[in-house]
């Protein structure tokens, strides 16, 4: 029993131990709780400030912004007030000078109207006399007014008609002479006013390295990489041994930009096999042709043109990847675009429309394919297509004579092309042709007898014969001279006209000691 009793008292103070530990931990935790609970809250209280502040500095910040905008709109307003002002003080300037000169007009229209009257008057009175002097004159001769103008007629007729058809010859022939003086001064001051540059296209490319070893991953395995960029891109890649250079052939100069830009980002990537060059390729392809148009778009800006259809602008981008016997054919569109507009104002005719014209005189040279119809003709179809006025189309149309010319803008358009292709300089000529041309005209005019020296100038369009004034007289130089030209025109091929200059001086030289 007492056993019973001992077991029982120690299982009452185990299980008040145990209740007085959890009564322990249990304020332990709610202590901790109460502690983590604070640290809560300051955190969010320095939360709450940080974030606080942040918006205040946001909303200062706003707030300077929109007053710097009131202000700077405050600003503009004051500039428009002012250049109203301006204006209206300009305006009321004109009107005041107007109404002085309305009235100084009627002034003098009060006295023209005075002294007209006068006039009137006094040739009434010069009538009067003049009836009376004939009256006395017909008494004297014994002849009337109408017999005596008869006779004198008569006799004046015939002398009339030798001087009157002196007259007329002199006058054709001053006629000639100032139409083709003021047609050369037209011309002249048409290219004189024009100034562009010019570029020369190849139907090659040489694409420089840094080093010989690029070649190699250039040319892949097995030749991979350069199969795949000349099936992509169309161009031929010849890879030889030139040193730190690969050329690219093609007739296309779009093409060969095309794979000349995928090269150079192939190289500066490092990346090349097949995946990536197909890659490359599409990008680039992308940026050309958003660059032809931009560069349509920049082109009718700097001119004026306005009202383009898109697909003509795209046209006129592309011309800067074609040429024309050596003549970048954008720049070519673009000289004979200012051409014509100067040329058509001097005329008197629409500069805008003419200038439209010679932008377009050579969208047949830029198709996205390849037809068999003359570029002239069909340019005019696609302006026609793409709502041109008649004179553009007809324009466009007749500047090779492909069709009857309908307007005064086709002419105008057709000489500034002819002006535009044919200065020198403007189109490529092969270096040794040129030289060997200059060296068979020098040639030619030393194989005549008393010639002493020969220079041909100005790109081979003149050329001076100096000959010996003891050797040849006055009328024998200009035989040579008609001569020379003759056997020129007979023997040698040349661009547009060569002048025969020939000299012949004579110089007395001494000297006062």
């Amino acid at each position: 029993m007492d056993i019973i009793l001992l077991i029982g008292v120690a299982s009452a103070a185990l299980a008040l131990g145990i209740i007085l530990s959890v009564f322990v931990m249990r304020k332990s935790l709610l202590g901790k709780s109460a502690n983590i609970l604070r640290e809560a809250e300051d955190k969010a209280e320095v939360i709450r400030k940080e974030k606080l502040l942040q918006a205040k500095e946001k909303f200062l910040q706003l707030k300077t912004e929109h007053e710097q905008q009131i202000s700077e709109r405050n600003q503009n307003m004051l500039q428009a007030e002012n250049r109203v002002k301006q204006k209206e003080q300009a305006l009321s300037k004109r009107m005041e000078e107007e109404q002085r000169k309305q009235r100084e007009l009627d002034i003098i229209r009060t006295n023209l109207s005075q002294q007209l009257e006068i006039v009137n008057k006094k040739q009434e009175e010069l009538e009067k006399a003049s009836r009376q002097h004939v009256e006395k004159l017909e008494a004297i001769a014994g002849l009337t007014a109408y017999e005596a103008k008869e006779q004198l007629v008569e006799v004046l007729r015939d002398e009339a008609k030798a001087d009157a058809a002196i007259i007329v010859n002199d006058i054709l022939e001053e006629a000639r002479m100032t139409a083709n003086q003021k047609a050369r001064k037209v011309v002249l001051e048409t290219i004189q006013r024009t100034a562009v540059e010019h570029a020369v296209e190849n139907s090659v490319s040489v694409f420089h390295l840094e080093s010989d070893e690029i070649k190699g991953r250039i040319i892949g395995r097995e030749g991979r990489n350069i199969r795949t960029l000349e099936a992509l891109t169309g161009i031929e890649i010849i890879v030889d041994d030139s040193p730190e250079a690969i050329i690219l052939s093609g007739f296309d100069p779009v093409r060969r930009e095309i794979a000349r830009l995928s090269l150079h980002k192939l190289v500066t990537d490092g990346r090349i096999h097949p995946a990536r060059i197909e890659e490359v390729v599409a990008k680039t392809r992308k940026q050309i042709e958003q660059e032809i148009i931009e560069t349509g778009k920049r082109t009718c800006i700097d001119l004026g043109i306005h009202g383009l259809h898109n697909d003509l602008v795209r046209m006129v981008g592309r011309m800067k990847y074609r040429s024309s016997y050596g003549q970048n054919l954008l720049q070519h569109s673009r000289e004979v675009a200012n051409l014509s507009a100067t040329m058509a104002a001097e005329l008197g005719l629409n500069p805008k429309l003419a200038k439209r014209a010679g932008l377009l005189h050579d969208i047949g040279k830029v198709p996205d394919t390849e037809p068999e119809l003359p570029h002239a003709l069909l340019g005019m179809k696609m302006a026609e297509k793409y709502k041109e006025k008649p004179e553009v189309v007809n324009a466009i149309g007749a500047h090779h004579d492909e069709i009857e010319m309908e307007s005064l803008i086709a002419p105008i358009v057709q000489v500034c092309d002819a002006i535009s292709g044919a200065r020198p300089g403007a189109r490529r000529e092969v270096v040794e042709a040129y030289i060997k041309r200059l060296n068979n005209l020098e040639e030619l005019a030393l194989s005549y007898p008393g010639v002493v020296k020969t220079y041909a100038i100005q790109a081979g369009r003149e050329l001076r014969v100096i000959v010996g004034a003891d050797k040849v007289s006055d009328q024998e130089a200009n035989q040579i001279s008609f001569d020379l030209s003759k056997k020129i025109q007979d023997e040698m091929t040349y661009p547009g006209q060569i002048k025969i200059t020939v000299i012949r001086e004579t110089r007395a030289v001494a000297y006062a000691k």
